[in-house]
């Protein structure tokens, strides 16, 4: 029955996220580490209150950080994998930075199927043990399900049937499909999507792009000063 809802709930997704598939605009002056502008805009303060609150959010890093920066991304996303790596330095480099992952998985089935795995095992490990395990998920080629998550989580010392059993629920499912259905009406249309400061940044910047957003934030307070 799982399968079955994973199916119907990511073909939804998928037309969602086919039907945004125009960025926007910068508004922005940031720029990717090519020297691009990277699409972004301003959430009003509704919208951002409801991302916050988004369910199987997971903090990360200094957990009372001056500044947060949110990621949504799915886990089948090419250019997650290399934000993956980006954000995973970035955190263990800025002793002040709180980062948050939310699962959005938007793109296929076994990105359903395998974000239904990491929340459940998001529940069980600490967060220094949850950016192990995101970075492990990673590690490998090819398509990430919930088999390839279900043995990141193993080496990171979790029972696999018993992960499985806790994560493949309707509860589970709802929380993915909550997350998809705020972040498409905020407008998230790519993956990664970032949300620094009350701006939405679409796509992955890269590494040092991130690390001049965050150090305006600290600065002025915005995120481009």
């Amino acid at each position: 029955m799982m399968q079955a809802a994973a199916i119907v709930f990511a073909f939804f997704v998928g037309l969602a996220a086919a039907a945004a598939a125009q960025f926007g605009a910068a508004q922005y002056p940031i720029k990717a580490d090519d020297g691009e502008a990277i699409a972004n805009f301003a959430l009003n303060a509704d919208m951002s209150a409801r991302l916050a609150k988004l369910p199987g959010q997971v903090a990360v890093g200094n957990l009372r950080g001056d500044v947060t920066l949110v990621q949504f991304y799915d886990l089948n996303c090419p250019y997650c994998r290399e934000a993956a790596a980006d954000v995973d330095t970035l955190a263990r480099a800025d002793s002040k930075l709180k980062l948050v992952f939310v699962p959005y998985a938007v793109l296929s089935v076994p990105s359903v199927q395998g974000a239904l795995i990491e929340v459940g095992a998001s529940k069980m490990l600490t967060p220094e043990k949850f950016l192990d395990f995101h970075r492990r998920i990673y590690a490998g080629r090819g398509v990430i399900d919930g088999d390839r998550v279900l043995a990141a989580a193993q080496g990171e010392g979790l029972d696999p049937q018993a992960l499985a059993k806790a994560s493949n629920t309707e509860a589970t499912l709802n929380v993915l499909k909550e997350n998809a259905t705020v972040g498409g009406q905020a407008g998230l249309a790519a993956t990664p999507a970032y949300v620094i400061g009350g701006v939405a940044i679409l796509g992955h910047p890269g590494l040092r792009s991130l690390q001049t957003v965050v150090a305006a934030m600290r600065a002025c307070g915005k995120v481009a000063c």
